[in-house]
C-alpha cells in the first residue's frame, strides 16, 4: 500500500520550504495539487519533474475515490495547496478524510501557514484564536458571522480579497465594535505589508493597495487592566 503525505508549501518565499518537505516531494510518485501552474513553479525550484493531478474544490467525489484507489494499490502521493498548509481552508481535507476511511496511511509535514504568520506579525495575544477562513461576501451575512465573537477574548483571523477589505472592516466594526486589527498583505513576499490600526478606521488605497493576498487579524475583546483575573 502507498500513502498520502500532506506537505506545507511556501506562501511566498520559496526558501521557506523545509528540507524534509523537499525530500518528500522529490520522493513522491505524483503530486496532487490545486493548480498545476503554481505547483509547476515549485517543481522548477526543486529541480524535479513529477506527474501532477488536480485536487481542488472542483474535483468530483468519483475522482477522489480513484485517487484513493491508486494509493491503496501502492502509489505514494504528495498533496499540496497553492500556498500554505493543506487542510486549512483547503479542499485537500476531503481526500485525507477518505484515505483514513479506506485505511490508507496519511502523513503530514508542517511548514508555512498564512494563519500562523499573520498571527505572529499582528502583535496581538493569540493564546486562543479562531480562524474563520473566508466570510460571506455580502455585508449582512458577514456581520452575522462575526457577531458571536463580539465579547470573545479570542483573536480572529480572516482571509479576504483585497477588493472587499473595506466591506469587511465596516462589517467588523458593526459586529465587534472598537478594537485593534492588522491587515497582513503579501506575506513573506517582496512587498509584504502589515497595516495596524483600530476600528472604525478603514485605510484608503494609498495606505493598503488593493493587491495581493490578505489576512486580517482582529484582536480579541480586551479586559480592563483593573478587571478581576
Amino acid at each position: 500500500m502507498g500513502g498520502l503525505v500532506l506537505v506545507a508549501s511556501p506562501i511566498g518565499n520559496l526558501e521557506d520550504l523545509s528540507p524534509r518537505a523537499g525530500r518528500a516531494l522529490a520522493e513522491a510518485d505524483l503530486w496532487l495539487v490545486e493548480d498545476t501552474r503554481v505547483s509547476g513553479k515549485l517543481q522548477g525550484h526543486l529541480g524535479v519533474s513529477k506527474p501532477m493531478r488536480v485536487c481542488n474544490e472542483h474535483t468530483s467525489e468519483a475522482q477522489l475515490a480513484k485517487y484513493v484507489a491508486e494509493l491503496k494499490s501502492g502509489l505514494n502521493a504528495a498533496l499540496l495547496t497553492d500556498a500554505g498548509t493543506p487542510g486549512i481552508s483547503d479542499p485537500g481535507a476531503w481526500l485525507a478524510d477518505l484515505c483514513y476511511e479506506a485505511g490508507v496511511p496519511v502523513e503530514a509535514i508542517p511548514g508555512p501557514s498564512a494563519v500562523a504568520t499573520a498571527l505572529m506579525l499582528s502583535g496581538f495575544f493569540a493564546q486562543r484564536f479562531a480562524f474563520l477562513g473566508f466570510l460571506s461576501r455580502k455585508p449582512g451575512p458577514m456581520k452575522r458571522e462575526l457577531e458571536p465573537f463580539a465579547d470573545s477574548p479570542m483573536t480572529l483571523v480572516v482571509f479576504e480579497s483585497p477588493f472587499r477589505l473595506k466591506n469587511l472592516l465596516a462589517a467588523a466594526y458593526t459586529a465587534l465594535g472598537e478594537r485593534r486589527y492588522a491587515v497582513c498583505r503579501e506575506l513573506t513576499k517582496l512587498h509584504q505589508q502589515v497595516y495596524r490600526s483600530s476600528l472604525p478606521d478603514i485605510p484608503g488605497e494609498g495606505l493598503v493597495p488593493p493587491k495581493g493576498e490578505i489576512c486580517v487579524v482582529f484582536e480579541g475583546k480586551r479586559k480592563p487592566k483593573n478587571a478581576d483575573e
